[in-house]
């Protein structure tokens, strides 16, 4: 019967992460809207000399030659904050809190939240040409290392709360919840494990609750309804997801040809870089302003079929340019709105295209804006679940879903068959970090501990103290548990304790100095749970008991049998 009533093992953990998810999903909110604001302080500043923080409309044409020199002036500050204040403000966040993850058990520097924000609500603010999610992904990520670290959590647990800052900040930001725990799945933590779903999920419940009471539950698009007109179509989608699949490439090789270039080439102080960037861009804007910031206005206008041909041609090209600009001199700033532009833009100058001589088989043409804009950040990205759902969810749209499917899965097939790495992963790679985007079942998680763990009984009480140890020092364990006649578990003890033993007391019988077993390992539990137990108590090695309730040794697991397995 006791069995039945045995505590779950995460049963406390779990509930405390819980409730530290909501709290993560609560600031990582709180800190959306506040960058939300901060953008459209700065961008006020810097283009209309108006100290407030209302959204405005997009950059205007007659501002003159002052717009040439707005992004450069953001640029210095920019450059400052990344020289001497924090290094991992520049660039677009994201691969930052994968490295986090990989290699520092999800340990971020504290002051990210702060900088981050700052430095690229002035990049965007002053017109800079990237998005605000990366920056959105790092800082909210960087809350949930914070309070992580703050509390004293493990590893996997401060991990957890990273996942739950990118979810909570991305739900926040977009209103999509959805697509925040996708992502945080698909690209921060790699794995599906209900410890970490059940934190995303309450994290994201509770920054889209926040966000909604503050800013709206509207979409960050409003779209005509399209669908799937007719099966001619397929050969359309599977060309414009072709065609999203080699712009990707394009696109993460010129990002990083460009942040090299800048890097080797430009011989002027390094904070001074994201201000000759921020200068070419603003020659660029005093002809096409709707390359500057992140230009959700001028994605909704391709979306509603509101640009012609050669301006789209126009977008699609110059937005290219400006993006590698800002991001490859150094600027803060992320990729995902700027991908969606060349994306929607790509997709709306071919839906024109095809339109023109097939009206009668083919979708409007903000149909192919809208999935051209989801192919392209499957490409780039890799995260391709989350290119379909936050598509789905930014437009409330769900006719066109399948076209939408096709294209982005042809797209990423087409990146992975080209680059091995994602704009994300390249960065990494650059500096010798190789991360696989892949969720693979880990070992851990499928092999039980009976079929790893050694067929041992462990000592009798009556053994003396002399005679274990010299069992330590022929064997490979450093712990025996100590059984009666019947292999009933009474204790354990392990080298560490014998070697405060006197010498003179090593005749002495067990019994004397065995003490209770903090943990026990059970035939039928994986390696993941017996893992987490040793490393909850520190321990090298656990007794296996039968799980039949009782508590007869049947064998013995060390952390170096788990260890094996991993490879």
């Amino acid at each position: 019967m006791l069995k039945y009533l045995r505590k779950p093992l995460y049963a406390t953990d779990t509930l405390k992460l819980v409730l530290l998810a909501a709290l993560v999903g609560v600031v990582s909110a709180f800190i959306a809207i506040g960058f939300r604001y901060l953008l459209f302080f700065f961008q006020n500043l810097f283009f209309y000399q108006d100290v407030s923080a209302i959204e405005v409309s997009p950059v205007d044409h007659n501002l003159g030659l002052w717009v040439i020199v707005v992004p450069a002036i953001g640029g210095v500050l920019v450059g400052l904050i990344t020289r001497y204040v924090a290094g991992e403000a520049k660039g677009h966040g994201v691969p930052e809190v994968m490295e986090s993850i990989a290699l520092h058990g999800g340990r971020m520097r504290p002051r990210i939240v702060l900088f981050k924000a700052l430095a690229s609500a002035l990049s965007i603010g002053s017109g800079g040409s990237v998005g605000r999610e990366g920056p959105i992904i790092q800082v909210g990520s960087g809350a949930g290392s914070t309070i992580g670290q703050l509390l004293k959590l493990d590893q996997d647990q401060v991990k957890i709360l990273v996942g739950c800052g990118a979810a909570g900040g991305i739900a926040a930001t977009f209103n999509t919840p959805i697509a925040g725990i996708i992502f945080a799945l698909e690209i921060i933590l790699l794995e599906l494990k209900s410890r970490s779903f059940i934190s995303l999920v309450i994290s994201a419940f509770f920054a889209t609750t926040v966000s909604r009471l503050f800013l709206g539950s509207h979409p960050a698009f409003e779209i005509p309804a399209y669908s799937f007109i007719s099966l001619y179509e397929i050969i359309f989608y599977l060309v414009l997801g072709i065609l999203a699949g080699l712009t990707a490439i394009l696109l993460i090789r010129m990002v990083y040809d460009t942040e090299h270039f800048f890097e080797k080439k430009i011989n002027i102080p390094a904070h001074f870089k994201p201000a000759l960037g921020g200068l070419m861009v603003g020659v660029i804007g005093y002809f096409l302003p709707q390359v500057f910031g992140y230009g959700y206005d001028t994605i909704s206008n391709l979306l509603n079929q509101e640009v012609v041909l050669t301006t789209i041609l126009l977008l699609f090209v110059f937005k290219i340019v400006a993006f590698v600009l800002t991001i490859g001199s150094g600027a803060s700033g992320g990729i995902f709105s700027p991908s969606l532009f060349i994306g929607a833009a790509l997709g709306a100058a071919f839906g024109w295209i095809i339109n023109t001589p097939y009206p009668e088989i083919t979708a409007p043409i903000g149909a192919y804006a809208l999935v051209g804009m989801a192919a392209l950040f499957a490409a780039v990205s890799r995260a391709t679940f989350t290119a379909i759902i936050i598509i789905f969810e930014l437009t409330l749209d769900y006719n066109i879903i399948l076209p939408l499917m096709f294209s982005c899965v042809i797209a990423d097939l087409i990146a992975w068959s080209f680059s091995p790495d994602t704009i994300y992963t390249k960065k990494l790679t650059m500096r010798g970090i190789k991360i696989s985007q892949d969720m693979e079942a880990s070992q851990l998680d499928i092999l039980k501990v009976g079929e790893v763990m050694s067929i041992t009984y462990g000592s009798k009480q009556s053994d003396s103290i002399q005679d274990i140890h010299h069992r330590f020092v022929e064997g490979q364990f450093n712990m025996t548990c100590v059984v009666d006649e019947n292999q009933t578990l009474k204790g354990m003890i392990t080298l560490k304790d014998i070697n405060k033993i006197p010498l003179q007391e090593r005749r002495h019988p067990v019994r004397d100095y065995m003490r209770p077993p903090k943990e026990v390992a059970y035939p039928e539990e994986n390696l993941s749970n017996c893992l987490y137990k040793m490393a909850r108590h520190n321990l090298e090695s656990l007794p296996v008991v039968d799980s039949t309730g009782g508590t007869k040794v049947i064998g013995q697991i060390s952390r170096d049998d788990i260890i094996s397995r991993m490879h």
